[in-house]
C-alpha cells in the first residue's frame, strides 16, 4: 500500500461519515451538517486514500473556530493560539499501519509553518483507551486537564503537544 494524503473534500463526506462510524465509541457522534460545518471551520482536514478509497481522516481546528464542544471551547479559555484534533480515524481494516502517526506527522508539520505553538487532543480516561493513551505519549503529548462529558458517562484526558516535539 502506498497512502496519498490530501485534503478533504465534500466527495469524502460519505467515506469520512462512515469512518466516524466505525469508531464512534472512541469519538463524537457526526451527521453530514455536522461534518459539513466542521470542514468549513477547520483549519486542517486531510484524508488518506489507498487507491481511491478513504481509510483515514483527521480534523484540526484553530482558536477561532466557533464550535460547541466542551472539550474545544476548554482549550479555548485557557489557550490563545492552538490547533484542536478533533477527531482522527483509521479504517479498522488499515490499522497498524502507521497511518494515524502519518496523519499526526503532516499535522505538526503544518502547525509549524503556520507558526502554532501547541496541538491540543483529548481521549477518554473512563473509560480508559489506552491506545489512544499511549500513542498521544509517543506524539510528545502531556495532560493538561480533565473533565466529564457525556452527561457525565465518560472523562477526558486533556492533552498538549509543544509543536516543536515533532
Amino acid at each position: 500500500m502506498n497512502p496519498i494524503l490530501r485534503p478533504a473534500t465534500a466527495a469524502d463526506y460519505p467515506a469520512v461519515l462512515a469512518l466516524n462510524l466505525e469508531a464512534e465509541a472512541l469519538m463524537s457522534p457526526m451527521d453530514e451538517p455536522r461534518l459539513a460545518m466542521l470542514d468549513r471551520q477547520s483549519a486542517y482536514h486531510r484524508v488518506v486514500c489507498d487507491g481511491h478509497a478513504v481509510i483515514a481522516f483527521l480534523i484540526a481546528l484553530d482558536q477561532t473556530a466557533d464550535y460547541d464542544s466542551p472539550n474545544y471551547r476548554w482549550y479555548r479559555q485557557r489557550y490563545p493560539r492552538f490547533l484542536y484534533i478533533d477527531r482522527i480515524a483509521v479504517a479498522a481494516s488499515h490499522r497498524a499501519r502507521k497511518l494515524g502517526g502519518l496523519l499526526y506527522a503532516d499535522l505538526f508539520a503544518f502547525a509549524r509553518e503556520r507558526g502554532f505553538d501547541s496541538v491540543a487532543a483529548e481521549f477518554y480516561i473512563e473509560p480508559f483507551n489506552e491506545a489512544s493513551s499511549r500513542f498521544h505519549a509517543r506524539h510528545g503529548f502531556a495532560e493538561v486537564g480533565t473533565q466529564w462529558v457525556a452527561d457525565g458517562k465518560k472523562r477526558v484526558s486533556l492533552q498538549i503537544a509543544p509543536v516543536t516535539t515533532q
